[in-house]
């Protein structure tokens, strides 16, 4: 058994028997970032960090605005930060067990599609910085919007429902360009095997 699968085991274990409040047990949190990706595990007891691992990651730019990063390759780093912090933990007497929960949290807007059956990502995560979508973002905020007359409302029209203005960050218009221009996305979508979200989503699908 890996040690992610172990650390699964033992969260779920913890989810049904709860420890005593004397008792020290541990948080663990991925933390997918743009520029590299830790897991990392505090107390619950003091609050300080206990022990964490962390990789860099590799950002791939095939044209000029563009940047992505393949999703497979994050997981195998996840899972690598998570192995080695557990050897670490292991290396303290700390048993994998006395981690009761685990957040994830991840690079803001960065969309990604995979295939709900699978798991496999339909194509690279599309990250949050960039500007591939802005011919889609100016097609949009031209159009006619009721009582949006100026281009300011235009760009605001959508805040007041998600909070974001319409421009290239918004993960909307990354998906829209997956639609448009990705074959196997779009055959996806119409046979209802296509899921979309940002990359904790799909951490949480593939690996929980």
């Amino acid at each position: 058994m890996s040690k992610l699968q172990q650390l699964i085991s033992c969260y779920k274990k913890n989810n049904t028997n709860k420890s005593t409040s004397d008792e020290e047990t541990f948080i663990g949190a991925i933390d997918e970032g743009t520029s590299s990706t830790r897991f990392v595990v505090f107390s619950t007891k003091t609050n300080k960090l206990i022990a964490s691992h962390q990789i860099n990651t590799t950002n791939i730019c095939l044209n000029e605005g563009w940047v992505e990063q393949d999703p497979e390759d994050i997981l195998l780093k996840v899972k690598e930060t998570i192995a080695v912090t557990c050897e670490k933990l292991q290396e303290m007497d700390i048993p994998i067990s006395k981690i009761i929960t685990i957040g994830v949290t991840n690079q803001r807007e960065t969309t990604l599609v995979w295939d709900k059956f699978t798991g496999k990502p339909l194509y690279n995560a599309i990250i949050w910085m960039d500007i591939r979508t802005q011919s889609i973002v100016e097609r949009y905020l031209n159009k006619k919007i009721p009582n949006c007359h100026t281009l300011e409302l235009r760009k605001r029209h959508l805040q007041v429902k998600c909070g974001l203005t319409m421009n290239p960050y918004f993960s909307v218009f990354k998906l829209i360009w997956l639609l448009e221009n990705v074959t196997e996305v779009s055959e996806a979508v119409k046979q209802k095997r296509c899921m979309f979200g940002t990359m904790d989503s799909w951490l949480i699908w593939v690996i929980f």
